[in-house]
């Protein structure tokens, strides 16, 4: 019986990641940012525990290979897709892009479109078992979601327009299937010499949330592209 359950545990949380990647996507049509980011966050706390609950009860398969890429695209493609959906109504358009002002915010959707290729694409990659190749989905939505609810009163004003938001939207669509190596911050161990680059990560993320406060999640996902770009070699 004790079996029985366990091995529905790790899809139940995977099943908890979908949901909360719904009332995101719900919160970011509303154009509640604070709240998408929330489950969004919440979405990628299951999504950290489900793997770890499969290889605790040795009960990993494809079943929840699939529900995992399924609630993954929803929560860190989808939701933040809304997000920029909704913020796309808001922002400034310049002269010639008015007549496009009324359809262009579909095209926040690439984002939701690439993720779900990122996810494919890691799921038959057996380069990702211990690293990167492309940006990680939930790092591209915390990007999104953190420098839409902390630049917010920036992204609508004059100084930022309807281009720029396009710009960046095929920008972080690219880096989710580049071939770019990036690590991992999994540590094998606590020794310096074998965890340089994660340590060097996490030392420049203090300051960053520090001084950007909730934005500094979106510095934190550019620093980690940055190091990544600089690091490669040793990757």
């Amino acid at each position: 019986m004790a079996n029985g359950i366990t091995r529905h545990i790790p899809n139940f949380v995977t099943a908890c990641n979908l949901f909360s990647g719904c009332i995101a996507a719900v919160m970011a049509f509303q154009a509640n940012y604070e709240a998408a980011i929330l489950f969004i966050i919440l979405g990628a706390t299951f999504d950290f525990f489900d793997g770890m609950l499969a290889r605790l009860f040795h009960v990993s398969g494809p079943l929840g290979k699939e529900l995992d890429s399924l609630a993954d695209d929803i929560t860190f493609g989808f939701a933040p897709s809304v997000i920029v959906f909704s913020l796309f109504k808001e922002v400034q358009y310049p002269a010639f892009m008015q007549s496009m002002a009324d359809i262009f915010p579909y095209t926040a959707f690439i984002i939701a479109v690439f993720s779900a290729l990122r996810l494919g694409k890691f799921n038959i990659d057996p380069r990702q078992s211990s690293s990167f190749i492309g940006l990680p989905t939930p790092a591209n939505a915390l990007f999104w979601g953190s420098l839409v609810v902390g630049g917010h009163s920036f992204l609508i004003s004059d100084a930022f327009n309807a281009l720029y938001l396009f710009i960046l939207v095929l920008l972080m669509s690219y880096l989710l299937v580049a071939e770019l190596p990036m690590f991992s911050l999994k540590f094998k161990n606590l020794s310096w010499k074998d965890n340089k680059i994660s340590y060097i990560f996490l030392l420049v993320c203090i300051p960053l949330l520090v001084i950007f406060r909730i934005s500094g999640f979106a510095a934190i996902i550019l620093w980690y592209i940055l190091l990544s770009l600089l690091t490669k070699k040793k990757a």
